[in-house]
């Protein structure tokens, strides 16, 4: 029997001490890019990051607010009940349970930075979409005139957002002001509860691929992803959640072909969101090999095809778009910003955006990878982990996002949660705790300005 016992538990013991020595390193990599950074940021030191809190962008302002006693609350709710509710509970209740705690553990995190500092004020500032709502009152010529006003320096020219993204994130703003919900506390609420969809979307494709084991134990881990910080508020939360829940529908639509077609529609749609979620071909790409079915792609693409024919009737090029906000991105302070730097720093960001249970599971779903390839690309939580790295890596190497990719990047993110499901099934309350942890450490420690 003790052969036996000791040729089991020996790779476990190597498993966990691999995962630490991941986190270890991954520390390492985030303390570098700290320190660094703040070197950078001497006066005289002749390198300009615009990051006052690198690697992510913020402040260095140790504080406490109205939120901090709620999330430290739900933390431990989460954390001690969290995996055994996920165990037990009826899926379609729990996936209703999740999405309703991950609304109240985004909402506390904000609310740590104050109700006007932390939520009705960061989609108001004259940098973003809601500056320049008022002065959209024709939304057909203001498609018609988007790629024309992108460019910096002119006496029309548009806010920041406005500029760096296509028209759709702006039109979700106009179409809410317009219904009537106005100012910066709509905005917030509808970037909150769109973006947390994200949180029951990725369970819900594992849940669909075959892997509702895995589904259920990352659920407990995306309610508390350090991501949340950023869900709460910036646009690229939405921008995550729509995103998130049209792949969710292309892995559902193995059941239902249909839902391939909306979810198609949301993916389009989030190519006029955001440049860069082009990119998400790939993880679309690895649920569809997944599925087996290319006839899902199909009707994917032809939703994707209707949303860009859309716009391009409304007098929105896309391509055109890209070109010009590649222009404008070294008009401003990409230029000043050093790739040398941010190439690793955004890693940094990452890492820290993704907490130490997701580095530990990558670590495992990397291992995996490389050990059964063939098998790999059959496994959901393989195959979708490997996507999502190739998909940041695709965007970091790019160089067109240089800081501030705790946010831009969350639509990859939230992608990444599949590892956490690779970790052993005993040591994993711990991971939770760690993952609350950093999101309460980092949103208590940095004044993060989206």
């Amino acid at each position: 029997m003790v052969p036996v016992m000791s040729t089991v538990t020996a790779p476990s013991r190597t498993g966990r001490r691999a995962d630490l020595i991941a986190v270890g390193l991954a520390m390492l990599v985030v303390a570098a890019a700290i320190a660094v950074g703040l070197h950078y940021n001497r006066p005289g030191s002749g390198v300009v990051i615009y990051a006052f809190a690198p690697p992510l962008f913020g402040l260095w302002l140790p504080h406490v607010g109205p939120g901090s006693v709620a999330a430290v609350v739900l933390a431990l709710l989460v954390v001690t009940k969290g995996p055994l509710l996920a165990a037990r509970l009826r899926w379609r209740p729990l996936l209703a349970l999740g999405y309703v705690t991950a609304l109240l553990w985004t909402f506390s995190l904000a609310m740590v930075d104050g109700w006007t500092r932390g939520f009705t004020g960061r989609l108001t500032t004259e940098h973003e979409y809601l500056h320049e709502v008022p002065g959209i009152t024709d939304i057909p010529k203001m498609l018609n005139e988007f790629s024309s006003r992108i460019l910096d320096f002119q006496p029309d020219s548009w806010t920041t957002h406005v500029s760096g993204h296509p028209p759709g994130a702006t039109l979700v703003f106009v179409w809410l002001d317009r219904l009537g919900l106005h100012g910066g506390a709509w905005a917030s609420t509808l970037v909150v509860l769109i973006g947390c969809l994200a949180v029951v979307a990725v369970p819900v494709t594992l849940s669909a691929l075959g892997r509702q084991d895995a589904a259920r134990t990352v659920l407990p881990f995306a309610v508390l992803t350090p991501g949340a910080i950023w869900i709460g508020v910036s646009a690229d939360g939405l921008f995550a959640g729509v995103t998130a829940t049209g792949i969710a529908l292309l892995a559902l639509a193995t059941r239902r072909r249909i839902l391939a077609l909306p979810g198609g529609l949301l993916l389009g749609f989030g190519l006029f969101l955001s440049y860069g979620l082009v990119l998400l071909g790939v993880i679309v790409l690895a649920v569809v090999l997944l599925t087996r079915q290319w006839r899902i792609l199909l009707l994917a693409t032809a939703g994707v095809t209707m949303v860009v024919v859309a716009f391009a009737l409304a007098g929105f090029w896309w391509l055109d778009g890209y070109h010009l906000v590649v222009e404008r991105y070294y008009q401003g302070i990409a230029t000043l910003r050093p790739y040398s730097y941010w190439v690793w720093a955004d890693i940094a960001a990452v890492l820290i955006a993704v907490g130490p249970a997701v580095i530990a599971g990558t670590r495992r779903a990397g291992a995996e990878f490389l050990a059964e390839p063939r098998r790999s690309f059959r496994e959901p939580v393989a195959l979708i982990v490997s996507a999502a790295v190739l998909t940041i890596a695709f965007a970091d190497l790019s160089g067109l996002s240089k800081a501030e990719v705790e946010r831009i990047w969350l639509p990859f993110e939230v992608w990444l949660l599949p590892a956490v499901a690779l970790l052993p099934p005993k040591g994993r309350r711990w991971w939770l705790a760690a993952s609350a942890a950093t999101a309460l450490v980092v949103n208590h420690l940095v004044l993060t300005s989206w």
